[in-house]
C-alpha cells in the first residue's frame, strides 16, 4: 500500500494490518506544520489510541539515552542485528537540528548499520530536535506509539542525557541509559540524576577491559544504593566479536514481559500531556491549574486510556475556568 497522499485515518488502517511501508509518511504528517496535515495527524493518533485500538499497542516501545559519542548508533546498530529478521524494528533517532535547515543535522541515521525500510521489515529515521527541551523531537513521542501499533519493536534514541532528558520516561515503556567507562564513581551516577530515569544501565565499549569493569561496579553500586535490583547495570561490546548484545535483548525482553503495560503507558501519556500542555501554555497556564502537583492529581483522575490530547484538553478547560473562562 503506497504511503503517499493517503489521510491520517488510511494511515491507521495501513499500520493496522502492519503495512510497513506506509512509515515514512507517517513520519512525514506527524513532523508537519501545516494546518491540514495536523488535522489529518490528529486522525491518524485518534484511530489508533487505546481506546481505538480496545487497548494498548502491542510493539515495545524502548528509550536509550546516553552523552554523546557514548556509542548508542553502534550499540543500536547491534541490536538490531540481532532483533532482524525475527522482528520488525523502527529506529526514531533524534538528532541536533540544522540551523540552516531545521532538519534533522544528520539526516537518516546511516551510522546504524541496515537502515532502510520494507520488506527487511526495518525503519530508520532522523527527527530534528529543534528547540524542543528533553532531548526529544516533538512529535517523537506520537510517532512511537503509533508505529508501535505496525512494528515489534520501536526505539528511541535522544540527542544526550541530563536531568532535562527525563523526558524519555514518558514516551518508553523501557528506558536504557548507555554510560562509557570512566563515567564516574557511585556518588556521582546519583549526583547526575540518571538514577531518575532508566530501566537499566549499559556500560558501553566493555572490550576496553578494566575501566569497563569498573563503571559497570559503579553503575550497579549506584542501582543498589537507590533500592533497585544490580543486575539492571550490564556491560556490553558492539565491536566484532560483540559482547553482551544477546544479554543486553533478553534483559528488554524480561523487562516487557514484567511490565504492567497498560499502567506504564497510561502513566507515560499523562505526563506527556503534562509536559505539552506546559510547553504550549508555559508556567502561567500551571498556575492557573494549581500548580504541578494538583495537574497530576487531575489527569490521574482520568480513564487509563485516554490519549494524550485529551489530557491535554482536561488541563487546558480547568485553567480557563480559574482564569474566569
Amino acid at each position: 500500500m503506497s504511503g503517499e497522499r493517503l489521510s491520517g485515518t488510511e494511515l491507521a488502517a495501513a499500520l493496522r494490518e502492519h503495512d510497513l511501508a506506509v512509515a515514512p509518511a507517517v513520519l512525514n504528517l506527524l513532523e508537519s506544520v501545516d494546518e491540514e496535515d495536523r488535522e489529518q495527524a490528529a486522525e491518524l493518533e485518534a484511530a489508533l489510541s487505546p481506546r481505538a485500538l480496545g487497548g494498548e499497542a502491542e510493539g515495545h516501545i524502548i528509550g536509550f539515552t546516553g552523552a554523546p559519542g557514548v556509542g548508542k548508533s553502534t550499540l543500536l546498530g547491534a541490536l538490531v542485528a540481532v532483533w532482524r529478521p525475527a522482528r520488525t524494528v523502527a529506529v526514531l533517532a533524534v538528532d541536533p537540528s540544522s540551523k540552516r535547515s531545521g532538519g534533522a543535522l544528520l539526516g537518516d541515521r546511516l551510522r546504524i548499520a541496515g537502515s532502510g525500510v520494507g520488506g527487511e521489515g526495518r525503519f530508520i529515521r532522523s527527527m530534528a530536535a529543534r528547540e524542543r527541551s528533553g532531548g526529544l523531537a516533538p512529535a517523537t513521542r506520537a510517532a512511537a506509539q503509533v508505529l508501535a501499533v505496525a512494528f515489534d519493536l520501536v526505539v528511541v534514541e535522544t540527542v544526550g542525557v541530563g536531568q532535562s532528558e527525563t523526558a524519555i520516561g514518558n514516551v518508553a515503556d523501557t528506558v536504557v541509559v548507555v554510560v562509557q567507562p570512566g563515567a564516574g564513581d557511585a556518588l556521582q551516577f546519583l549526583k547526575a540524576g540518571l538514577l531518575e530515569i532508566p530501566d537499566l544501565i549499559v556500560v558501553a565499549k566493555a572490550d576496553l577491559g578494566a575501566p569497563a569493569r569498573a563503571t559497570l561496579q559503579d553503575a550497579r553500586a549506584a542501582l543498589r544504593a537507590v533500592g533497585l535490583d544490580g543486575d539492571g547495570a550490564l556491560a556490553v561490546s558492539a565491536l566484532a566479536p560483540t559482547s553482551g548484545i544477546e544479554e543486553l535483548a533478553a534483559a528488554l525482553d524480561a523487562h516487557r514481559a514484567a511490565l504492567d503495560l497498560g499502567a506504564r503507558r497510561a502513566e507515560n501519556r499523562r505526563g506527556g500531556a503534562l509536559e505539552d500542555f506546559v510547553s504550549e501554555f508555559g508556567e502561567r497556564g500551571l498556575r492557573a491549574v494549581g500548580g504541578r502537583r494538583e495537574a497530576e492529581l487531575l489527569l490521574a483522575g482520568e480513564s487509563a486510556d485516554r490519549d494524550g490530547a485529551a489530557l491535554i484538553e482536561v488541563l487546558a478547560r480547568r485553567a480557563a475556568g480559574s482564569d474566569g473562562g
